[in-house]
């Protein structure tokens, strides 16, 4: 054999064992893998890139040192994932740095960490007041992970007392110009509906490479020619509908729960009232669907 040819067949032998080990260790991005993991993957590396340039005739030990290579990281993953006491020993443990707004130099000097890394750590996360944060712990990839004290959180809806839809997964309904015909029976979208509405943008199904629809009801198109539009695929109507008996449902609640007589009346009165007004836009809706 020639060669260049000899080259590029063990170059290729060596593509094919790296995806091998690639799928066989996972999808952990090199930001997750511990100190052990990415100097197998180094190593791993300067194994495969030596093998197709090798010229000796024992080229082929390179491949028995990469099996080795594998078979030893797999069989310490699987020990990991069996015993904390080995993940400990080759992943270390997690280190904390902030305890109630104080350092902790000891554990800085151990994990032979700065000042000055720490606070620019800090400031990654929008923390730039240590007395702001109530507790930064080190995790064992090198990250640094920080809780805000209770007054520097942002607020969210269940401090203000507030209803919160549950959020779902938008669906995707055209995919490469393709219809996706399992997901639009899925969320109850027919070829009639979704042709009518990009009628009325002037366009096919060709013309979009993709389409997807939230729990909102917004269509979001992107065409081929990169123009992006929205559109309403659900009548207002029914997600003012939905929000009103949510709310029926609350107020009822609270009636219940509540030991004033007083507040109880006035929760019955308005659930009484939303009733009322759930049942006015009910012909409303019948007759637009």
């Amino acid at each position: 054999m020639q060669d260049w040819a000899e080259v590029a067949t063990r170059t290729l032998m060596a593509v094919a064992v790296l995806f091998l080990i690639a799928k066989i260790l996972g999808k952990r991005q090199v930001s997750q893998l511990s100190v052990f993991e990415y100097i197998t993957g180094i190593t791993i590396g300067n194994l495969a890139a030596t093998i197709p340039m090798e010229r000796e005739a024992t080229w082929y030990l390179g491949f028995i040192a990469l099996a080795v290579w594998i078979l030893t990281t797999f069989v310490i993953e699987i020990l990991q994932i069996k015993s904390k006491k080995i993940r400990d020993f080759t992943d270390g443990k997690t280190t904390t740095l902030i305890k109630d707004g104080k350092i902790l130099e000891d554990n800085m000097r151990k994990e032979r960490l700065t000042l000055d890394e720490l606070m620019e750590q800090l400031r990654g996360k929008n923390a730039f007041k240590v007395s702001d944060v109530e507790f930064a712990i080190m995790e064992t990839s090198g990250e640094i992970n920080v809780l805000l004290t209770k007054d520097k959180q942002p607020v969210t809806l269940k401090d203000l007392n507030m209803l919160q839809l549950p959020e779902k997964e938008p669906t995707a309904i055209i995919m490469d110009g393709q219809v996706m015909e399992q997901q639009m029976a899925y969320i109850g979208i027919t070829q009639q509906w979704l042709d009518a509405k990009l009628k009325e943008k002037s366009l096919t199904v060709k013309d979009v490479f993709f389409a997807q629809v939230d729990q909102q009801g917004e269509l979001y198109i992107d065409q081929y020619s990169d123009n992006v539009q929205m559109s309403k695929v659900q009548d207002s109507n029914q997600a003012v509908l939905t929000l009103l008996q949510q709310c029926t449902t609350e107020l009822q609640k609270l009636a219940l729960s509540s030991s004033e007589q007083q507040r109880k009346q006035l929760y019955e009165l308005c659930s009484h009232n939303l009733k009322e007004a759930i049942q006015e836009m009910q012909p409303v809706n019948s007759s637009k669907s």
